[in-house]
Parts: structure tokens; sequence; C-alpha cells
């Protein structure tokens, strides 16, 4: 008798050990199924990627790598499936790919708004000093083709006093294929921040007018808070479980609203930590300045993308039509070099103020709690992360290895665009730095 018991004592955990495993697998699925619809889709709708490229190179890891995956060129969409859960993300003309959370993509569709025509703007990156590019050739040819540096590089281009002097794309891409920010989309969103309070459409540091923070301690926040990452808000960017910053990115419509809806847990700007859900929240504060969310993107293309010369810009919106501040914006390799030396020329194009004076030195001011390495959504060099480059290095910087490097002491902007997801392949951005400024 005592044999049976310890048995059934056994079978009953046991039952139960599974089926909490399957309880917690399923709330993982969202995650998996929309990681995989949402970027193979993107890949292959904007970026012109093959399939087959995409899934063996960035889906290819944990459950991610296991799912089934169908790309329906008629409808545009790609669905995903694992195990028992299905999530189907839609490509939409003009404003890229958004994964369906809650309708088909028929009633999101119905709900679709006239999109701010695209401008031919022209591209005004000029070559530079053709004996210096002979000279940085054979270090882009490592770069990309020999992959010298580890990771894996999509795209490689150098601006040396604001001329072109490397430029180099991996097989399959091209000058004009648009690539993912990831995270350089916070960058971003902190010029449409400068752009905005500029105009006086914002105040970065008069508490900000959110509804649902106005009967706690949140009422304090500002922009200015947010933009340095140290709002007090809970948060968990952890993208290895079912973080916030997963759960926000792959099963959220409103992800800003997802965001502002955590708890204080700290005072605001007195803590750091890094938080994707502080820029969703700062660019829904953003729309709201806007009548509509055509306004919005007529502004953005208006104030931002136009003198950039960003000709198609795709700043992928989630269900409630807010772009995806922190990570999913797309334009090619030139475009992101120009944003660059936007902020090397100190928020000037021509001589003309893109950004308001002073913006700039705001942006590469140390967070308080920062120790030197955040400034206002930007990454800052003077905790020496990279420590053969010149302190006064700020850069932006993206999962997988998504970068804009900006060092103003050597009139400098490196772009390096790819993907480098693994400890052992990580790309060495501080050998690369190094060795184009050898070079110069």
């Amino acid at each position: 008798m005592k044999t049976k018991k310890i048995i059934g004592i056994a079978g009953a955990v046991l039952v139960a050990a599974v089926l909490g495993g399957c309880i917690y697998l399923n709330t993982l699925m969202p995650i998996i199924t929309g990681y995989a619809a949402k970027n193979l889709a993107s890949a292959v709708f904007v970026s012109g990627r093959d399939q087959a490229d995409v899934e063996a190179l960035d889906l290819h890891f944990s459950f991610i790598k296991l799912t089934k995956n169908k790309v329906d060129f008629d409808k545009r969409t790609v669905t995903s499936r694992f195990l028992w859960y299905r999530s189907t993300a839609a490509f939409r003309e003009g404003y890229g790919v958004t994964l369906l959370r809650g309708k088909d993509k028929e009633a999101f569709l119905a709900g679709q708004y006239p999109l701010p025509a695209d401008s031919a703007y022209v591209d005004y990156l000029e070559p530079g000093d053709p004996e210096l590019a002979a000279r940085l050739e054979p270090l882009a040819k490592a770069v990309v083709d020999e992959h010298a540096y580890s990771g894996h590089a999509f795209a490689f281009v150098v601006l040396h006093r604001g001329k072109v002097v490397a430029e180099r794309y991996g097989e399959g891409i091209g000058a004009g294929t648009q690539l993912l920010s990831w995270s350089m989309g916070k960058s971003f969103t902190n010029a449409l921040v400068g752009i905005m309070s500029g105009d006086g459409l914002v105040d970065i540091h008069a508490p900000m007018d959110i509804p649902q923070w106005q009967d706690d301690a949140r009422k304090a926040i500002t922009l200015h808070d947010l933009l340095q990452m140290q709002s007090g808000l809970e948060w968990n960017e952890n993208y290895g479980n079912r973080s916030d910053v997963n759960l926000m990115l792959h099963r959220e419509t409103d992800m800003g609203l997802f965001a502002l809806s955590k708890p204080l847990v700290y005072e605001p700007g007195t803590h750091w930590y890094y938080s994707s859900g502080s820029t969703n929240i700062v660019m829904r504060y953003l729309r709201g300045r806007f009548a509509s969310d055509k306004d919005f993107l007529a502004y953005m293309r208006d104030r931002l993308f136009g003198p950039l010369a960003i000709a198609h810009p795709r700043f992928e919106p989630d269900m409630s039509g807010t772009p995806v501040g922190s990570s999913y914006l797309y334009v090619t390799a030139r475009d992101y070099a120009r944003f660059g030396q936007l902020y090397l020329d100190g928020g000037c194009i021509g001589g003309q103020h893109i950004l308001p004076e002073g913006w700039v030195d705001y942006t590469v001011t140390p967070a308080s709690d920062s120790d030197g390495r955040y400034g206002a959504f930007f990454w800052l060099n003077r905790s020496h992360v990279c420590p053969d480059v010149p302190e006064d290095m700020f850069s932006c910087n993206g999962h997988d290895g998504q970068q804009i490097f900006i060092i103003p002491s050597r009139e400098l902007v490196v772009v390096i665009l790819g993907y480098s997801p693994k400890p052992d392949r990580v790309m060495d951005f501080n050998g690369i730095l190094r060795d184009v400024i050898r070079v110069l």
C-alpha cells in the first residue's frame, strides 16, 4: 500500500509538471510564432530577401527554428505555426508589416487610412577620396565577404567628412535594400522628439499629460526621463523568455499602451535601465499631438525623412496605427548613414538646422545613473565599451548587431547591418572601428 501511494504521488507530480509545462509553453506560443511571422514577412516583402535564406540565418535559433512558415505572395501574408498555435503577419504597401492580433487581415485593412505619397528624393551622398576608398576596400571585403570580424554583415558603409569612402553589400543585398533597424529606431524617435520640440509641439521637461498616470506618482514622468531610460516604470527587457519586451512586440495590439500601464518602481529620473517600452510610450505620445495617423506620418516624412532624402521609409506600425519606435524601421544602409551624418553635423544638413540647435549636445549628455553608457536614445563610448575608439563616439545600437557609429573627432560615420546573435559570433565592432581609423 505504501508503494502504491508513493507511485500515486509520483504520478500526480509528473502530471502536474507536464500540465504546468504545457501551460507555460502555451504562453510562449504568441512569441515563438509571432517572431517568425513578423520578421519573415518583413524580410520577404520589405527587404526582398529569400524565405529559405531568412529561415536559415535570422530564424535559426531556439524554438523559432521549429516553426512551419507559409508565405502567401498573393495575399502578402506570412503564417507561422508551432504545435497547436499560429500567427499571421500582413504586409501593406507603404506601411510594411504588422503582426495581426485580434483581427484578420481584411478587418485590419478596412480601417486603413490614405498614406502620404512617397517622394523621389535625390541621394545627396557623394563619393569620397578614391585613394582612401581603395585603402578601405580590403577591410570592407573582410567585414562583409569574409566575416573576418565574426558575425554576418549584410551591409557596410563608411562616411568620412560626409562622403562615401567604403560601401559593400552581402549576397542578395544592395544599395536599395531596406534593412531592419531593430533598436536603432529608438534614435530616429529621438530625432522626431527633437524636431517636435523645436516646433513647439512638445516640452521634454514637462510632466506628460497621459490620462492613465494622472492619479498616481507616474504623472511626474517627463519625455526627458523616458529618452534617458530613467522613467522608473517596471520593465523586463530580457529577450530570452516571456518578458515584457517579448509580450509587447508579439502579443499586444497597442504597444505604447501596454508599456505605459506598468507600475512605477523607482522615482523618475533616478534609476537607469534599458526599456523598449519607453520608446513606444514616447512614440504613442508624439502620435497623440496630431489629429490623425495620416497627419503624423505626413509630419515625419516632411520634417525628418524628407530632409534626409529617405524616399520610402517603412516605420512599421502596430495594430493601433502607431509606428513601433523601439524596433521596426526599414530604410537602406545609405539612409542610416545619412542619419548618422545628421548627428555628426550637429543636426544640420547643408547648413540648415533639421534638429533644433543644441539637440545633439543634449542627446550625448549621459543619463545620470547610466555610468556614461547612455544619453537620450543613443549609446555613448564614455565608458569605453570600445576601448580602441575615441571617447566621443556615440552610436545607434540595434538587436543582432545593427549599428550606426558616429565619431566626431574623426569626422566619421560607420554603418554595419547584419546578423550577430550568438556569443561566439558577435561582431568585433571595436576591431572594425579601430582598423577603419588606422586606415584614415
